[in-house]
């Protein structure tokens, strides 16, 4: 759905790919949706887990098996994307360890190798509908509907090896803009870095504390310095470039103009009047200097990196 509310379909399930996909869907690094159905599949209508592309191809990574005594079945839960590169669910029904059915955890990579972590049973909770979470500490945590001591329900964790990490509140934006981090045991924090670019930070509390995207601050992942270690962000965040002036302001093919801006480290591309530049060098995060190249045009300057393209205000006029 756009942000005016056209909305368009991107696949019809057909019960062969999965019926039913209750659980929401969640947008791995690679860039595709990956998630759940609660019934279809290969095996007696048992449920699936999926890929899907958002131009509409759809990969069935498992199909669930209610036959099976080790495979559970009837994923309703979504997955988590957890910050080790896999996903991680839960069904519903299946794996039986005592006289009914529970439902199991399992994890499975973005090739679909399928692996089932834990069987539940009474004690720790039993038959989930609702999707799991990761805390920034790196443990899962989940709800099951049934089980425990009164057999109404329980929270439980899951560790799985998986380290600590920070997750960004904003994950992009310019210069000077402040970005909220969530964490854990963030008190005596040393460092943040987006990039190679140092930032200045603010402690709040030891799970909170807020950073400013630095000049020379670069797109990629952020790096939280603590006394227990680095922590790497969940996210990457993109450093929107900017550029503020340039000079000269006009001059012929061969002359030599100095860019001045924010978030230009890394640039891949300098144009005048949309006519790639063959010689640049990215001086700093704050400056790059472009040679007027053969064929430019009156116009725009505009700087590319991985955060996006800078556009100049003024126009460069080739004379």
């Amino acid at each position: 759905m756009s942000a005016t509310g056209v909305v368009k379909i991107v696949y019809s399930f057909d019960g062969t790919h999965g019926s039913d996909p209750i659980g929401p869907v969640v947008q791995g690094s690679d860039g595709f949706l990956y998630g759940t159905t609660a019934i279809g599949g290969a095996f007696a209508s048992s449920g699936v887990v999926f890929k899907l592309s958002t131009g509409g191809a759809i990969t069935v990574l498992h199909s669930f098996d209610r036959s099976s005594l080790t495979d559970g079945y009837a994923p309703y839960a979504g997955l988590v994307a957890a910050t080790d590169g896999n996903f991680y669910g839960a069904t519903w029904a299946g794996s039986t360890t005592g006289s009914a059915p529970y439902g199991a955890l399992f994890k499975i990579t973005k090739s679909g190798s399928y692996s089932v972590l834990h069987l539940f049973d009474i004690p720790h909770g039993i038959n989930q509908f609702a999707t799991s979470m990761q805390h920034t500490n790196g443990i899962l945590y989940g709800l099951p509907q049934s089980g425990g001591a009164s057999n109404s329900g329980v929270f439980y964790s899951l560790a799985v090896g998986i380290p600590p990490f920070v997750s960004l509140m904003t994950t992009a934006g310019t210069a000077g803009q402040t970005v909220e981090i969530l964490g854990n045991g963030l008190t005596g924090t040393t460092s943040v870095m987006f990039g190679s670019g140092s930032a200045i930070f603010t402690v709040v509390s030891d799970t909170y504390m807020t950073a400013v995207v630095p000049a020379s601050g670069k797109t990629g992942t952020v790096t939280v310095t603590t006394p227990s270690g680095a922590l790497k962000s969940k996210q990457i965040f993109k450093v929107i470039p900017v550029i503020s002036s340039f000079t000269p302001t006009s001059g012929p093919v061969g002359t030599p103009v100095t860019i001045t801006g924010t978030g230009l480290t890394g640039a891949t591309k300098v144009t005048f009047g949309g006519v790639k530049a063959t010689v640049f060098t990215v001086t700093s995060g704050t400056q790059v200097t472009a040679t007027v190249p053969t064929g430019a045009l009156t116009g725009k300057v505009k700087i590319t990196t991985a955060g996006g393209t800078a556009t100049s205000s003024g126009t460069f006029t080739v004379n």
